[in-house]
Parts: structure tokens; sequence; C-alpha cells
């Protein structure tokens, strides 16, 4: 029968277009070294497995078969079963919708069904379904968005809004994976849609079946539970809410990606995130960064290690090298039925959940390989105990447990497996809802002991996190870790306690996502140990990424003790990667200190904390004004005022109001600018939490007087934005204020401007600072890039100009610096 469709379709059959069977092929699989069965009847590399059944026959069965052996056939696009009567194509690409065609014999009568046909030998990718799974999770997502709109309107908890919705979901999905029988849900929804008011009822029969295993009428419903089916309880829709359940259960469920669940926890919680439907999806290429070197890189590795020694084995005769072959692969699987991979910053589970496809993919490949090389094959054994969590916020921890299963249950289903029972979801207690860095005792948070850990813990900045995570916690957090520097970034503690584990024995490997700034900086410090005790095995110091639907920038960081092998850096092989995630062959950089003969030269600028600038007809209306009563001039408090972008394009022409250290009694006396400092600022300083930005309302919040006092003496200073695209620095009178994004250098002199704008400042300044935002603008600091840079013996900041006034290098590079 597939001869005679070669020779209809005008292609060669297996036999005539490849003899030695290398890419085509009859009987492809196990037969071709054990002798036994072929895993498929027909098999063409990169296009088809084909596997055929008798007339009349359930091609459901040989599907099975085809998904159940697709690992070890290469996993090839398509997957094509037939009697001789109907041919199904099935797609099976990763990440795409799957769909299927189906041929009557006498379609083939029709040029374009024969064309569609041929496709599969020649051209697969005409048939790749158009819907990415992802596209299919953001539409499903569109869906509900009203649902959880409307819920939370007519006055429902948010979080029993969340928990609703996403039990819909998994009903809607457990319907048309065949968990529910014969369209159940789809029918109770039909069912109410009449009589709205009836849904709640319904929904409640429904659940407490799923809670415990029971019946609905005289269908019988498994028993799921697993903690989303913990109550009956069920949130009452209106009609509106039916039709958009009704139009939401035309979609195939059973190929959604489990990141919706995180996307519709999200929106039900908040309703201003609309732009985050779908837009919560983390590109799973991106996860598979990290992944790969820490899990499935090393255990492959491992494997292909004790497969070699079975082949050895089995070169030698009797039943003794044959169990002693089958205990090596006993012995592995067991080895991977026991592989723990801990998320200690879960969410909703992506990281989870790829990871545990990954695992199973392996034990799946080992158990084929194992069968191809005459040994007996196990049933899969690892599941989603194998994978455990952290997670601080109950819903979301429930969550990522639903989003481990419903992958579980996907896997099972596209390579021939029935999914678990009694219950379908059992409980994860493995993924633990708790804080992951500090403990109940105010101490360092207690870790599972796992063989890996991987994640994205949260972006918080350091400056943010007071504001967000309260005084009482941050100090508490950074009392519980006194070997961390107190201006890292909220995701460096997930860095400390990883390399802890991997000390203390309890963890191999450990793969985790920062923000970039995690090169440079105070953060760069909780690498260093790490490079110094053991080592970054994989890095990229710079990739796109997606968190709370917007874009930033990230590094991800694979580490271990320093077992040894290779080492790559964005993608490349190189001998050592340094905590700044670079690599160069001359020296490590990262591990400059500060010199001293830098210190005290280089200023962050003022911050107001309040709003203090001023127009310039306000500034020229105060400066005209009439002296005050204490006999002085408005002119000496209100100033020229300069920000980073003042400097990288054109003048704002900004003033400002500055009192310096002035007492209030002294202040008061400049009349007109401390009415306006009392109207506009007073207020803005009531509720800050900071007493002295309270009390001290008509001075900025930070006054920088080391600044003022370097730059006493002098005409000029040397200012430069702290981020920005380009390192420029540019002259700013003594007398104009500075804010807090710009960077002041109290130096006046050609030569030190010269240098500062010399190439090899401007490398170190990009080596040693950190990068911010999308566009990832590089950023400058007084501590990291300046104070580590090492000045001209000479010439360097703390002698004074006059000093090296003669000295040729000076006037040279004073000259240039001129023109």
């Amino acid at each position: 029968h597939f001869n005679d469709l070669c020779q209809l379709l005008d292609l060669p059959d297996p036999i005539s277009a490849d003899p030695k069977g290398e890419w085509f092929t009859f009987e492809k699989g196990v037969s071709k070294t054990s002798g036994g069965e072929g895993w498929a009847d027909v098999w063409r590399k990169g296009c088809f497995a084909w596997e055929y059944k008798g007339k009349n026959k359930d091609l459901r069965a040989a599907l099975k078969q085809l998904l159940n052996y697709s690992i070890g056939l290469e996993s090839p696009p398509l997957l094509i079963v037939s009697d001789t009567e109907r041919i199904e194509i099935h797609t099976n690409w990763t990440n795409t919708v799957q769909k299927t065609y189906t041929l009557a014999r006498e379609d083939l009568l029709h040029a374009d069904k024969r064309d569609l046909l041929r496709h599969a030998f020649l051209n697969p990718d005409a048939l790749k379904p158009d819907k990415t799974r992802q596209a299919l999770t953001e539409d499903a997502a569109q869906k509900f968005a009203a649902i959880a709109d409307r819920l939370r309107k007519r006055g429902h908890e948010p979080h029993a809004v969340a928990h609703f919705i996403n039990r819909l979901v998994f009903c809607m999905f457990a319907e048309d994976t065949g968990l529910l029988p014969d369209s159940l849900f789809a029918r109770m929804i039909k069912t109410a849609r009449p009589k709205p008011e009836t849904f709640a009822q319904h929904a409640a029969t429904l659940f407490a079946a799923m809670r415990t295993g029971g019946h609905v009428g005289f269908e019988a419903v498994e028993w799921f539970n697993g903690g989303l089916f913990d109550s009956d309880a069920a949130l009452p829709l209106t009609w509106e809410d039916l039709d958009d359940l009704i139009r939401a259960a035309n979609l195939d469920w059973s190929d959604i990606d489990p990141s919706i669940m995180g996307t519709l926890f999200e929106r039900g919680l908040d309703p201003d995130k609309r732009s985050q439907l779908g837009a919560h999806y983390t590109d799973r290429d991106k996860i598979m960064q990290i992944v790969g070197p820490v899990i499935i890189a090393p255990l492959n590795a491992e494997w292909a290690d004790t497969r070699a020694r079975i082949e050895t084995l089995l070169t030698g005769a009797g039943k003794k090298a044959q169990d002693q072959a089958q205990s090596l692969k006993s012995a592995y699987l067991e080895r991977l039925a026991n592989f723990r991979i801990l998320d200690p910053a879960c969410g909703s589970g992506n990281f989870l959940y790829l990871s545990l496809l990954s695992l199973k993919d392996i034990e799946h490949r080992v158990n084929l390989e194992g069968e191809a090389l005459g040994l007996q094959r196990d049933l899969p054994r690892t599941g989603p105990e194998n994978v455990l969590g952290i997670e601080l916020n109950p819903y979301a921890a429930e969550l990522a447990r639903v989003s481990v299963w419903v992958g579980e249950i996907q896997w099972m289903r596209r390579n021939g497996f029935e999914a678990a029972k009694n219950p379908i979801l059992r409980s994860l207690n493995t993924i633990e809802n708790r804080d992951a860095v500090l403990g109940p005792d105010g101490g360092r948070a207690e870790w599972p002991k796992a063989d890996v850990v991987v994640g994205n813990p949260p972006f918080l900045g350091n400056k943010k996190m007071i504001r967000e995570l309260g005084e009482d916690y941050t100090f508490a957090l950074r009392r519980a870790y006194p070997d961390v520097p107190g201006g890292v970034d909220l995701v460096a503690y997930w860095f400390v306690q990883s390399w802890a584990q991997v000390q203390a024995g309890n963890l191999t490997r450990a793969g985790l996502v920062s923000t970039n700034s995690i090169r440079g900086g105070a953060n760069r410090e909780v690498l260093k140990p790490i490079v110094g005790g053991g080592r970054i095995f994989e890095a990229w110091g710079d990739e796109g990424w997606t968190v709370d639907g917007a874009a930033v920038r990230v590094s991800l960081v694979c580490f271990d003790g320093g077992e040894g092998g290779q080492q790559f850096l964005e993608g490349k092989l190189v001998n050592e990667i340094y905590a700044d995630l670079t690599s160069i062959v001359s020296a490590d950089i990262s591990v400059a200190s500060r010199l001293a003969e830098n210190k005290s030269i280089s200023f962050i600028g003022t911050q107001r904390n309040g709003p203090f600038t001023l127009t310039r007809d306000e500034a020229e209306s105060m400066i005209s004004a009439p002296t005050n009563p204490n006999g002085k001039r408005n002119s000496d408090v209100v100033r020229k005022w300069t920000n980073g972008i003042d400097i990288t394009r054109r003048s704002s022409d900004t003033w400002i109001i500055d009192f310096d250290n002035m007492s209030i009694e002294d202040a008061v006396l400049y009349e007109a600018p401390f009415r306006q400092v009392e109207l506009l600022v007073r207020p803005t300083r009531v509720n800050l939490r900071r007493q002295g930005h309270r009390d001290k309302w008509w001075q900025y919040g930070e006054n920088r007087p080391g600044l003022r006092l370097a730059v006493h003496s002098l005409n000029r200073m040397i200012v430069t934005s702290m981020v920005a695209k380009f390192r420029t620095f540019v002259w700013l009178p003594i007398k104009q204020i500075p804010e807090n994004l710009c960077v002041a250098i109290a130096r006046d002199d050609d030569t030190t401007f010269g240098i500062l704008h010399s190439r090899f400042h401007e490398l170190w300044s990009l080596r040693m600072g950190t990068f911010l935002g999308v566009g990832n603008d590089p950023r400058y600091t007084p501590s990291t890039t300046f104070e580590t840079f090492p000045f001209p013996a000479g010439l360097t900041p703390n002698i004074p100009a006059a000093t090296y006034a003669a000295d040729p290098r000076a006037v040279a590079i004073a000259a240039a610096a001129a023109r």
C-alpha cells in the first residue's frame, strides 16, 4: 500500500530512495538492533513516522504507538496513521497547537489532496499549524478577561475571583483531554445559559464531585482535588459571563500552555493589568537557556557514560552481562526518579513545568534507547514530585501545583501514556507557601535539599525595597545576611542562598535569572564568592526578558562548586567567566578595588524630595525682588539646576531654590523662595519615612555636604549623567546644582577632564558599571567606576593640578581636552 502511494505521488519508495535505510526506511526502530518489532512501519527523517493498522481498526492505537516512540524516532514533525481506506496526518511540532488532516481513499482522486500528502514527504512545514501554544494561550486569556472584570465589579474578593477562574480553566482543559466525560462542562454551561442563576448550583455539584470523586447525574466524575477543587464553592455568573464561557469552550484547551494559569490569576487580582494578558507568557526558549545547561546537559552526559558501559557489557555473551547492563540502566532511572529540582521563587510554576518536561523527556529517551539495546523497558517514574518550589503568595503556589500537573498530563498524552488517577491532581506539598529568603525567626530561610536550583527570583531594585516590602522587612532581611552588601537588589539574596546550598553540599548546580545589574556595583559582590570558590559555567550577560508585561534586560547565570568541564559565555566556549560576566584573557577587572587616591572626589548630585524647581520666569521674578529683611537678595538661594537630560541633550533652563543647610530661622528671611517651599514642598514631606526629611522640609532630602565642601574652592566642576548611552563629561559652574542622576567630580583642571574623556576610562566605565532599562544604557557611579579607575601615576585626583602643571603628559592631555 505504501509503495503504491509513492508511485501515485510520483516519489521513490524507501528501498529505491535509501537502500541502506539511513533516512527513509520501513520498520524503523528497535528491530534494527534487537530483532523485535519496529517502532514505526515507515520513517522519513525530518518528515514523518507512519504506522499502519488493519482495515477498520482503531487508528488511535497506532497513533498511541507513534507518540510513545516519538522521541526515539527523532521527534518527526508529522505522525501519520492509516489503514487502506483512510490516512490521518497528526502534526507533532513542539509548542504549536496540534492539527489533524484526514484523507479518505477517494480523496486521492483530487490533486489538492495528493499535494497535501506530497508535502508530508517533501515539505512538512507546509502542514505546520499557524497557531502557536502561546497564541492559543493569549486567546484563551482574552476570553476570560471580561468575566474576571465583571466578577470584581460585582464585589467579589479578588483572590476568590482568581481561584474560581482557574477552576473554570482547568475544567475546560480536563474536558478536552478526556478527564471529564463527554463534554460534561460545556453541556453544563449551555444548560445554565437560559437561567444563569442556576450556574452556581450546577458548578458546585461538579466541583464537589471533582473534590472526592463522584457523580453528576448519571455520569461518573474522577477524583481531582489537588487543592484546586478543595471545596464546592462557585461564584454566580450572568448570561453575559456564560456567553463568554461558551465562546471560550470552543477553543481546544488540551494544548493550552500552563502559563495561562499565572496570566489569569494576575488578571483576576488586578483589573489594571489588561496589557499583560498573554504578556506574562515567558518564552520557553529563554527558560531553556537555564534548564538546558543546569538540568539537561549534565544528565545527558551521565547517561552517555552509562550507555557506553552498557554497550561494552552487551558485547559479551551470557545472562550475567545482560543482568549487569539492566542493573546499570535501572540505577540511572532510579537516579532520575530521585532527582529533585527546586525553584525557590516559583511564581505560577513556569520553570518547574518546563524542568519537569525536560526530566521526563530524558527518562523516556533512556527507556527507548535501552529497549533498542535489548533491555527491558520501564514505565515512567518521574513526575510532579520531582519538582520543589517555594512561593510567598498562597494562590500563586496553588497555581504552580496546577501548572505542573497540567504539564504532566499533557506530556503523558503527547507520549502515548494515560494520566495518573485517584487522584488526578495529588496535593503537591513539595511546593511550599512561604518566604524563600527570610525565615519566620528573622534568620535566613531554610531550603529543602535538591540536586539543582532554577528560577527567576523577583526583580526589585535596592531603592524600591523599603517602599515595596516595608522598612521592617527590609531591615530584617539585611540583618539576616550581614555578609551581603546593603545596597544590593532583592534578587541578590537568592544567589547568596543558592551558593550557600552548594557549599553545604545540599545542591549541585544553580541557574538563576537576574536583572543585568547583577554584573556590576554592589550586586556583583554576591557573584565574587561563586567565582572564587566555584565557577560560573554558563552565562548570558544581557538578554531580553518579559516580566509583568514589560520588557527588561537580564543576565542568566549558571554556577556550581567548580566540578570542572567547559564554560560558555554568550554561547561561546571560554576559559573562565568573571563576576562581571565577561571573559578576557588578560585580566579580571571585576576584582578591582577602590583606590585611596580617588576618594572624596566623585559624588552623586543632590536629591530634592519635593518640588523645589522653578521656571526661568519664576526665578527671574525672585532674583529681581527687593532686598529681603536680612539685607540679602534671593540670588543667594535661587540657582540654576541641572539633571542628566540637561547634560545629554540640551539645557531645560530649570532653576531651583536651595537653602543648603540653613536653619529655618535663616531660610524664612528669604521671603518669596521660603513661601513657595512652604506652600509646595512642606505638604509632600509630612508622611515621608525619614524623620529628617519630615523635620527639615525646607532642605533637600540629600543635600550632599561632601560635594559642596569639595567644590567650595573651585571655579567649576566636572559632571556626567549617571545613566547615558554615551559617556560624556561637561563643565558646570560650582553655583549650579546637579541633581541625583548626575555624578559630579570635584576637579577643575583640563588634564583630569581629558583623562575622563579618554578611551581608557570609557572602556573601564563600561566594564565596571551596570546597565539600566530596555535601552541598556551604561550607568556611571562614584564607587564602582570612578574610585576604581587607575589614573596615570603622578596625575591622580589627590594631587593638586598645579603640582603637575609642567608635566609634559599633563600639558598634552590638557591641550587635547581643551580642544
